[in-house]
């Protein structure tokens, strides 16, 4: 299953976030290369959050990442969530529904 991990970022985010990077990305590269981390970033225009998706068997794989990242720890995040998300099409779906099976 995936789960979306939604930040909004505090407001002095950008100020901080140079202090708090590498120890972040670290954190997100090896929940990546753990087979927990599909896919992170942070939103544009403005930049007021990020989106992580996560794939496990539970959300607790996204709420462990957000409880022991750098960001959240150091006041960066203002509020996060996570979110199940049944994903149907595309090559990382993991429920995948072809119409020719409906």
């Amino acid at each position: 299953m995936h789960y979306l991990l939604f930040y909004d970022a505090a407001p002095e985010y950008l100020e901080k976030r140079p202090d708090y990077r590498a120890e972040h990305l670290k954190h997100a590269w090896a929940a990546h290369e753990r087979g927990e981390l599909v896919l992170a970033g942070a939103l544009v225009d403005p930049v007021d959050g990020a989106l992580l998706v996560f794939e496990g068997s539970s959300p607790e794989v996204a709420r462990k990442f957000a409880r022991e990242d750098p960001y959240v720890i150091n006041g960066l995040v203002a509020e996060w969530r996570v979110r199940e998300w049944a994903t149907v099409a595309g090559r990382y779906a993991t429920n995948p529904i072809r119409p020719d099976e409906l």
